[in-house]
């Protein structure tokens, strides 16, 4: 969604952020009166005591959304096994996509980690810490299955309107290629405008697109057309030089990789198990 996967950089207006989820006291003595320690497990320094703050954006599923009153994904999973590992529960704060480029929001101490299946790139990089890979991920072009569309070239020779979510790798590729779509705030708006006939063709994270097909009435008007390898993989981040929290980030993706807890993960968010998708490189390409 995303860079890495996503790849994804979303927009724009600082929101209000949402305040999410439990806290509960961790197993250390100094309380800050916020519910717990902020010194969890392994000597990590917590934004807020007694809980793991995750920036995300909201909506974008099947990585995080809200689901039931709950935020549920397979990032708010894989990041629930981290609090696990540090004896406290998460908490999910809506942020704007933008500031994660930025760290914004981990370096004003707000959140310890952000997590909104975002792709890896160099330029990322030099303003927070990315974890090891978690995910290796796609752009697909997905358009109405009225459009006449069979490809991405498809979509310039014959003048289609695309879109793209804003400030994100996708957007981003389809620009290098010469495209001029228009650009939605968040993943909900990419697929409202391509059910309200606004556009005619999308590029987003191909896992994205897995999940809105799931819905018969998606599945009925909409096709997959061209899966685009953009060389992309999902990190999480943290503040930069937090090498204490960015090392228990790594070791809960070794562990759920060799547990099976990944597998079982990706199944139940994703899809069918790609193997592919549990041994990312170490040194992914940007894109």
């Amino acid at each position: 969604m995303n860079t890495l996967l996503g790849r994804r950089t979303r927009v724009l207006a600082a929101t209000t952020a949402m305040a999410g989820l439990m806290l509960v006291s961790a197993c250390t003595s100094t309380d800050d009166g916020a519910g717990g320690s902020k010194t969890a497990a392994g000597g990590v320094e917590l934004a807020k005591g007694g809980q793991l703050t995750t920036c995300t954006h909201l909506p974008y599923p099947p990585f995080q959304s809200e689901i039931d009153g709950k935020y549920q994904g397979f990032d708010v999973s894989l990041i629930d096994l981290v609090a696990k590992d540090l004896g406290v529960k998460q908490s999910i704060l809506d942020t704007p996509f933008e500031n994660f480029k930025t760290g914004a929001f981990l370096n004003s101490g707000q959140c310890d980690l952000a997590a909104a299946g975002m792709t890896i790139t160099e330029e990322r990089k030099k303003n927070v810490d990315f974890s090891d890979p978690y995910f290796d991920a796609t752009q697909a072009v997905l358009v109405d299955k009225k459009s006449g569309v069979n490809s991405l070239a498809d979509v310039k020779s014959k003048d289609v309107k695309l879109g793209a979510q804003a400030q994100t790798t996708g957007e981003e590729y389809v620009q290098k290629q010469g495209f001029d779509p228009v650009s939605f705030e968040s993943s909900d708006a990419v697929l409202n405008g391509l059910r309200s006939g606004q556009v005619k063709a999308v590029v987003i994270d191909y896992p994205v697109v897995q999940g809105w097909l799931k819905t018969k009435a998606n599945a009925d008007a909409f096709k997959v057309v061209d899966n685009l390898n953009t060389g992309e993989q999902y990190g999480f981040t943290v503040k930069k030089g937090n090498t204490k929290l960015l090392a228990a980030v790594n070791k809960a993706i070794a562990d759920a990789k060799a547990d099976g807890t990944y597998k079982k993960l990706y199944e139940k968010w994703i899809g069918p198990y790609d193997e592919s998708a549990a041994s990312p490189s170490a040194s992914p390409s940007a894109s």
